[in-house]
């Protein structure tokens, strides 16, 4: 760009090279472009680092963006929900509570999660575990039977992905099971005629788990579904998603 064409890279393009070699798993290498930088990174460049460590299980280089994203945006939610979980994914709690009571010590709270769907007229929101919509009997009955679908496709849910202190793993599943996207592509499978694409908003990044359901579901169903999360638009159809696997 610079030798070639005169064009002096800026914040922007950095952060598009340290993305696709965090997509790439190419940690180290991204790590090192950050560190070389002629400008200083932003939350944005940290965050994908974070981001591509959490995706490729790597802890250390995790714990090292979100340290310096601390440093540059201390007020960035997603960064304490993301190391958060990837303690919690794998079993190091004492780390999980150190990470909250650092949120709970400068006020930061993280939101709920919650998923948005429209139908006749109307917003309808669910969280997890909801059974408070007028539907609810119809919803969990399509639940049950997404499951079985899922069974028989030979789903096995990431229990890894349930990142409250749980032991048994029955509990495990039955948690993931009613994840507020669940429920809100339960009520759109039963309110909406075959064929139409299901569209739901979510306030938080979709989990592993979620994600490769609703890819399943998608080609299970025939179905169209859209899930905007907090990252990125999730475009599911015929059991792939448009974001590749990495968001």
């Amino acid at each position: 760009m610079t030798n070639e064409y005169g064009i002096e890279p800026s914040i922007e393009h950095y952060g598009c090279l340290v993305d696709i070699l965090c997509r790439a798993g190419h940690l180290e290498e991204a790590k090192n472009i950050i560190e070389h930088m002629p400008r200083a990174p932003n939350k944005v460049i940290w965050m994908s680092l974070l981001s591509g460590a959490r995706i490729h299980g790597n802890i250390d280089i995790g714990e090292y963006a979100a340290s310096r994203l601390i440093e540059v945006a201390p007020e960035t939610i997603g960064c304490y929900v993301v190391l958060s979980n990837m303690y919690a994914a794998i079993g190091l709690w004492d780390k999980v509570s150190q990470v909250r009571g650092i949120m709970k010590r400068r006020g930061i709270r993280k939101d709920p999660g919650c998923s948005l769907i429209e139908h006749g007229g109307k917003l309808h929101e669910f969280i997890a575990s909801d059974r408070s919509h007028p539907q609810t009997k119809e919803i969990y009955f399509k639940l049950r039977e997404m499951g079985e679908k899922l069974k028989l496709e030979g789903h096995v849910p990431d229990t890894s992905q349930v990142l409250l202190c749980i032991e048994e793993v029955e509990e495990k599943k039955a948690e993931l099971e009613t994840h507020s996207e669940r429920l809100a592509i339960a009520f759109g499978l039963i309110n909406m005629g075959s064929g139409s694409p299901i569209r739901i908003i979510k306030n938080l990044r979709v989990c592993n788990d979620c994600h490769t359901v609703t890819k399943l579901l998608s080609k299970i169903y025939s179905r169209e579904i859209i899930v905007r999360d907090n990252s990125r638009f999730h475009h599911f159809k015929h059991g792939t998603c448009s974001c590749k696997d990495f968001w």
